[in-house]
C-alpha cells in the first residue's frame, strides 16, 4: 500500500515538477530491517538524500542520461547501482549487507590523517563540516585546529603542527603545490585564505606520516581536491560589511563541462571605525580577489580541470616604537598573487590510470618598515636599534610545478603508483640596496605500493627521491604504513617516514651551503567508527635533524623533536540533532634553531590544548547554529640577547597566560526567489569570536636593551560579523542536514 501511495506522490511531482526524475525506494538489512539515516546520492554529485524512519527515501533530481546512485551507511558495505534519468519515477528498493560480516580487505587509513570527504574511510570531516566551525573566518586551515595536532595560535596564519612552525605544513591542490595560500603576513594578525573552501570537495589533513606522493612539508601536508563538474549552473551573491563577492558557475546543456568566475573585494575601514583596534591603521586591510575556472569531462572516468587566482592585498599600521617614548613604528605592505592550477586525470586500459599537473605561482610583496616622529614622518637616527628600523623589503618569486603519477591496480585490492614532479624556483629579494637571486630545479621521483599481506592486514610501502640544484644534495624519503582491523571493526595504524624541506630563501640568503632540514616520524594511533560515533587514538615522536640556526652564524645544525598523544571523538547519535567533536594534544616538544642557545620549548607550543565544536541545525527553522571552545595552557617567551662573543643567552623567559576562546555563529537560511530554477540558497550569517572577552596574549616583544616587554595581543578583544549571501541554482541545506559521520 504504501508504494502504491509513494508511487501516486512521484507521478503528481513528475506532472508538477517540468524535467525532473523522481528516484524512490526503501533500504533495509539482510533482514529487511529499515535502515535509518542511509545516504543515497548520485555520484560525482552533491544531490543525496538521507532514508527516514522507516527506511523510505525520495530523491528529485534534474540530471538526464546514465549515472550512478551510491547507497551507503554506517556499519553497512556502500551499493552502487547504474540508472538511466529520464524524468520519470524510478523505483528502487536497495538491500544493504551488514559490513561486520563483510569485512573483506583492510584499508591502509593512515596514521596521522584526517580525511575530509564523501569516501573518507579514516577520521572523517566534510568540507561543510569545517566552513561551519564557529571562528574559522572561511579558511580551512584555521577551522582544522580544532582538530588534534594544531596549536592554537591566534597572531599568525597557517597551521602549527606537533611542535612544527606554520612554514613546515604544505597545501597541495589536485597534486600540486599551492605555495602561498594565505594573503602576506602582517605582524599579530592572522591572514585570510586566498581560496573558497567550497572549491574543494575533499580534504586530506596529514598531520604526520604522509604518503611518499607528496614532499617539501617536514611535519604536515593539507591535500585538497577540488570540485569536478557542479550539480548545476548556479550564481552567488555575498554581502558584508568587510567584504563583498559575486560569482557564477555555468553547467552545459550535456552535463559534460563547466566554466566559472567570481570575485571579491574587502576592507576592513567601515569595521574598524566601528570595532576598535589595537593598532592605528593609516591603510586598513584591503583585499581583492578574482578567480576563474573551467571543467572538462574526457571519456566516461576522465576530468580536465584548470584553476586561476589573483590576489591582491593592501596593510598599512602605525604602534608606539617599544624603543622609545615618543616615536613610532609603521608597517606597511602591498603586492599580489597569481596562482594557476592544470590538472587531468583518466581511467585507461587494463586497470591503469593517470594523473598530472601543472602549477605556475607569480608571488609579489613590497615590505616597508619605518621609524617616525609624532607627526608620523619617517624618522633617520644613526645609532643603534634606531639605525635598523627603516628598511625596504621587495619579494619576488616564480615557481612552476610539473607532476604525473601512474596508478596500477591489481586483484584484492593491490595498488602500484609510481611517478616524477619537478619544481622550478626563481626568487628575488631585495633588502634596501641589496638584491639577491635564487633559482632551484628540484626534481622528485616517487613509487608506494597499497599490499594486502593476510585478512585484516595491509600495508603501504613507498620511496621519494629528491634532487635540489640550488643545494647540489638528493635526498633519500622511505615511508611505510600498517594497519591491522579487528573483527569488530576497529583498527590500528603504524606509520614511520623521513620527510624533507628546503630552508626558506631568508636563510639562504645568509647561508648558501645549508642542507635540507629532515624529521623522522613515528605513529600509531588506534580508531573505530561504529553507529555514527568515532573514536581515535594516537600517539607520535618525531626528531629534527638539520633546523637552521642564526646565532653565531648561519648553519644547519639544529635538533629537537616532539612527542605527544592526541584523542579525537566525534558524535552524531548521542544527543538528537546535534553533530559534536571533542580533541586534546598533549605535546612534548623542544628544539635549538634561529637563535635559540640549546633545546627549549619553542614560543608557538604547549603542552595542554583541547577544544570542542557543536553544531545544531533547526530544520523546522531553517536556523543554523555552531559553537567552538578552546583552551591551552601558557606558551613560554623569551628576551634572546647576544653576548660578547656572539652567542645567544636568554635574558628573561616566562609564560603567557593560559589561552581560551568560544566562538559562536548562526545562519538563517531563506528562499527569495522561489522559481530561480526551483533552487535558492540564501541567508543571513552573524556570528562573534573571544565571546567571553578575553585578553589573549600569544608572545611578548622586548626592547632593545630588554628593560621593556609588551605583550603581543588580539587587534581587538573580540571580533563580529554579519551579513547576507545568496545562491542561486544549488541548495546547500542537504549539506547542513547530513546525518551521516
Amino acid at each position: 500500500m504504501k508504494n502504491i501511495i509513494c508511487m501516486l506522490v512521484c507521478s503528481a511531482m513528475i506532472t508538477g515538477l517540468k524535467a525532473q526524475t523522481v528516484i524512490y525506494g526503501k533500504i533495509s538489512d539482510s533482514k529487511t530491517e529499515p535502515i535509518i539515516g542511509a545516504s543515497v546520492r548520485i555520484q560525482e554529485s552533491r544531490k543525496g538524500v538521507i532514508a527516514d524512519s522507516s527506511g523510505n527515501y525520495m530523491l528529485t533530481t534534474d540530471e538526464k542520461g546514465k549515472r550512478s546512485i551510491e547507497v551507503s551507511s554506517v556499519g553497512y558495505s556502500t551499493k552502487q547501482l547504474s540508472v538511466v534519468l529520464n524524468d520519470s519515477a524510478i523505483h528502487l528498493d536497495i538491500v544493504l549487507k551488514d559490513e561486520a560480516k563483510q569485512l573483506g580487505d583492510v584499508v591502509v587509513v593512515g596514521a596521522g590523517s584526517f580525511e575530509a570527504s564523501d569516501k573518507a574511510k579514516g577520521a572523517s570531516l566534510t568540507p561543510m563540516d569545517a566552513v561551519t566551525v564557529a571562528g574559522n573566518g572561511g579558511d580551512i586551515s584555521n577551522a582544522l585546529r580544532f582538530l588534534p595536532g594544531p596549536q592554537q595560535v591566534g597572531d599568525q596564519e597557517g597551521l602549527f603542527v606537533r611542535g612544527g612552525t606554520s612554514d613546515e605544513t604544505k597545501q597541495f591542490m589536485d597534486g600540486a603545490l599551492l605555495p602561498n595560500p594565505n594573503y602576506a603576513s602582517v605582524p599579530g594578525i592572522i591572514q585570510p585564505a586566498r581560496v573558497n573552501p567550497f572549491l574543494f570537495k575533499g580534504v586530506l589533513f596529514n598531520t604526520g606520516g604522509y604518503s611518499a606522493l607528496f614532499g617539501e612539508a617536514l611535519s604536515s601536508a593539507l591535500i585538497l581536491e577540488s570540485v569536478d563538474l557542479p550539480d548545476q549552473s548556479s550564481a552567488s551573491l555575498h554581502i558584508f560589511p568587510t567584504a563583498q563577492g559575486i560569482g557564477f558557475q555555468n553547467l552545459s546543456k550535456n552535463n559534460k563541462s563547466s566554466y566559472g568566475i567570481s570575485a571579491n573585494y574587502g576592507n576592513y575601514s567601515f569595521y574598524n571605525g566601528i570595532i576598535k583596534q589595537k593598532y592605528d591603521f593609516f591603510h586598513a586591510p584591503e583585499y581583492a580577489q578574482l578567480d576563474g575556472n573551467f571543467r572538462i569531462k574526457t571519456g566516461n572516468n576522465g576530468m580536465l580541470k584548470f584553476y586561476t587566482n589573483y590576489g591582491y592585498n593592501h596593510t598599512g599600521l602605525r604602534n608606539p616604537d617599544i624603543d622609545s617614548l615618543s616615536l613610532k613604528s609603521s608597517f606597511e605592505n602591498k603586492g599580489s598573487n597569481l596562482y594557476s592550477n592544470l590538472s587531468y586525470r583518466q581511467s585507461l586500459a587494463n586497470k591503469w590510470k593517470i594523473e598530472a599537473a601543472l602549477a605556475y605561482d607569480y608571488y609579489k610583496q613590497d615590505i616597508s618598515n619605518e621609524l617616525q616622529n609624532s607627526n608620523n614622518q619617517q624618522l633617520f637616527i644613526n645609532y643603534y636599534p634606531f639605525n635598523l628600523k627603516n628598511n625596504y623589503i621587495n619579494t619576488k618569486s616564480n615557481f612552476a610545478q610539473a607532476r604525473v603519477v601512474f596508478t596500477k591496480s591489481f586483484n584484492l585490492s593491490q595498488t602500484l603508483r609510481f611517478g616524477a614532479e619537478h619544481f622550478y624556483d626563481d626568487d628575488n629579494y631585495r633588502y634596501n640596496d641589496t638584491l639577491t637571486k635564487f633559482t632551484d630545479n628540484l626534481t622528485a621521483a616517487f613509487a608506494e605500493s597499497d599490499i594486502q599481506i593476510a585478512k585484516g592486514v595491509a600495508a603501504k610501502i613507498g620511496l621519494r627521491v629528491e634532487y635540489s640544484s640550488l643545494l647540489n644534495k638528493t635526498n633519500l624519503a622511505p615511508r611505510i604504513s600498517f594497519a591491522y582491523r579487528l573483527n569488530d571493526g576497529g583498527q590500528f595504524n603504524f606509520a614511520y617516514g623521513l620527510f624533507y624541506q628546503k630552508p626558506d630563501i631568508i636563510y639562504l640568503l645568509q647561508n648558501k651551503n645549508l642542507n635540507y632540514t629532515e624529521a623522522t616520524h613515528y605513529v600509531i594511533n588506534y580508531q573505530k567508527k561504529a553507529n555514527n560515533r568515532l573514536l581515535r587514538i594516537e600517539a607520535y615522536y618525531k626528531k629534527y635533524k638539520d633546523l637552521v640556526i642564526t646565532l653565531p652564524d648561519t648553519a644547519g645544525n639544529g635538533t629537537g623533536y616532539a612527542k605527544g598523544i592526541e584523542l579525537f571523538f566525534r558524535d552524531k547519535r548521542t544527543f538528537k540533532n546535534f553533530d559534536y567533536w571533542f580533541t586534546y594534544t598533549y605535546l612534548d616538544t623542544k628544539r635549538k634553531y634561529l637563535n635559540y642557545p640549546f633545546e627549549i620549548q619553542p614560543n608557538f607550543a604547549t603542552p595542554h590544548t583541547a577544544s570542542i565544536a557543536i553544531k545544531r541545525y533547526f530544520q523546522d527553522l531553517n536556523f543554523s547554529a555552531n559553537l567552538s571552545y578552546s583552551i591551552a595552557t601558557g606558551r613560554p617567551y623569551y628576551n634572546f640577547q647576544t653576548s660578547a662573543d656572539g652567542k645567544s643567552i636568554i635574558a628573561d623567559q616566562g609564560k603567557t597566560n593560559m589561552y581560551n576562546q568560544m566562538n559562536l555563529s548562526f545562519a538563517y537560511l531563506f528562499t527569495i526567489f522561489k522559481n530561480w530554477k526551483n533552487k535558492d540558497f540564501s541567508g543571513i550569517g552573524f556570528g562573534m569570536s573571544n565571546v567571553f572577552g578575553t585578553k589573549q596574549i600569544f608572545n611578548y616583544k622586548y626592547s632593545a636593551n630588554g628593560l621593556y616587554k609588551e605583550p603581543v595581543t588580539l587587534p581587538s578583544t573580540r571580533s563580529f560579523y554579519i551579513g547576507l549571501f545568496m545562491t542561486f541554482g544549488i541548495d546547500r541545506r542537504d549539506d547542513f542536514i547530513n546525518e551521516k559521520l
